[in-house]
């Protein structure tokens, strides 16, 4: 039986075959195969599947499915680690609920303001996507009902746990039905995965995609250099393998910061994400390297969570991570969906004892390379191909994606293939120009008007 044969024969509702038509879906992938019959039997299910692996849409048709949209209560809740992957989750699960009419899902995360979420809360959400520290306010608040909750999700448990959550989400628990579904899904499976699982789901099965380790497609290469020959080596691997985009792993905030930096003194087009910023730069940064705006995102591990480009062309890990599973969550970000990918590890001395466990934990030899770091400026460093336009309007001033391509097509001349990707936020909107039309397209949004009103516009 194929895979398109499969997924025909679930017993899905009607009522999701818009939503899967609008997503494109044709055939399960292995992670969909493996867990859907199980979630959709209402079993428990513990699944160790990375990003990029179609788990939203795995536990989303569960979720979906069991929905009662004629009954006004909260009857699905979905944790996730950061409000991004939340944004991400909550965008999935509204296009495969096309064909659901009347049917409420919610995004409650921290970094917003509360009031406007406990007045959204007036009309119960069917469906609540969250993070950990939010919804337990709300709870706690008693602005958000959990008794009817029917499924629990834990999306990406593993980062909540290394973001400290895990009290969090014992006591959002509590609040819930004894007799829920409770569906756990995970990249790595370290032991207080396990205790977390043993703890909250009941005759769970077990479903792996993979055995951890990482695919053939991507090439792994390790290079010795101490840390103050990092940042001219990067530079140097960067005009050598000229990836269209990188994302760079720091172990801390002031590494992140530091390195952005010196690849700007370099000439190289990169932005940093950490901690310590705030929302809406958050916001700002992955909107710029999802477009193609920016060629180099230097990242930590917890701030990179959540981040949706689909064709990531090289992972370098500036600093190795303490522990094996991290490397292999941080290079699987690369060579998705039959695409090669490029890992690149920068290694100190004392960085070595890692390089060792990594090795063992993947059971072959690494593959150790040679590069000359950069002595100074180089020529001709590779360019963002797009640049993002902010303009200060969005869905509270119904704006939508195409009203924004009609101003820019219309009156401000550019032809269509110049327009890159649209994202549209509560207050803001931005959207991908070609470099080269960048400025036109600029003039003529001030100069004009978007849906006939006049919106401020500038480049970031």
């Amino acid at each position: 039986m194929t895979r398109a044969d499969e997924f025909a024969s679930l017993p899905l509702s009607a009522a999701l075959a818009p939503g899967l038509e609008a997503l494109g879906y044709k055939e399960m992938t292995p992670i969909q195969a493996q867990a859907l019959p199980a979630i959709l039997e209402g079993r428990d299910v513990i699944a160790q599947a990375p990003t990029g692996s179609g788990k939203t849409a795995a536990f989303g048709l569960g979720v979906l499915q069991a929905i009662d949209a004629g009954a006004i209560r909260t009857q699905a809740l979905v944790l996730c680690p950061t409000r991004e992957l939340a944004d991400q989750v909550g965008k999935q699960l509204r296009k495969l609920a096309t064909g659901i009419p009347n049917l409420k899902i919610s995004v409650l995360c921290g970094g917003i303001p509360l009031g406007p979420q406990l007045a959204s809360l007036a009309h119960p959400p069917h469906v609540v996507v969250g993070t950990p520290g939010r919804i337990q306010e709300l709870a706690a608040k008693q602005a958000l009902q959990l008794p009817g909750v029917r499924t629990l999700v834990l999306d990406e448990a593993d980062r909540m746990l290394d973001m400290g959550f895990e009290e969090q989400i014992r006591d959002i628990v509590k609040k819930l039905p004894k007799d829920r579904q409770t569906l756990l899904f995970s990249a790595t499976f370290p032991g207080a995965i396990r205790e977390l699982g043993a703890a909250m789901l009941r005759d769970a099965i077990h479903v792996s995609v993979g055995d951890g380790a990482e695919p053939a497609t991507i090439e792994q290469l390790f290079f010795e250099a101490g840390q103050d020959r990092k940042a001219p080596l990067l530079a140097a691997l960067l005009m050598r393998y000229q990836p269209e985009s990188s994302v760079v792993f720091c172990n801390t905030r002031d590494d992140t910061r530091e390195l952005v930096g010196s690849l700007e003194h370099y000439g190289f087009s990169a932005l940093a994400l950490h901690g310590d910023m705030e929302q809406r730069d958050r916001d700002e940064v992955l909107v710029r390297f999802a477009n193609r705006s920016c060629n180099v995102l230097v990242a930590s591990d917890v701030a990179a969570r959540g981040l949706d480009v689909e064709d990531i062309g090289a992972v370098v890990n500036y600093e190795l991570p303490t522990d094996a599973d991290t490397y292999l969550h941080r290079v699987g970000r690369t060579g998705r969906a039959g695409r090669s990918g490029l890992a690149l590890s920068l290694v100190a001395p004392r960085e070595l004892p890692r390089a060792q466990m990594i090795e063992e934990r993947q059971g072959q030899a690494l593959r150790w390379e040679q590069a000359v770091p950069l002595s100074g400026k180089p020529r001709m460093v590779p360019q963002a191909a797009m640049a993002t336009l902010r303009i200060d309007a969005g869905r509270g001033d119904k704006l939508r994606p195409g009203d924004i391509v009609g101003a820019l097509t219309g009156e401000a001349g550019l032809p269509k293939d110049a327009i890159g990707k649209i994202d549209v936020f509560a207050t803001r909107s931005y959207v991908a120009i070609a470099r080269k039309h960048a400025d036109q397209a600029l003039a003529r949004l001030r100069a004009g008007k978007i849906k006939g009103r006049k919106f401020r516009v500038n480049p970031l």
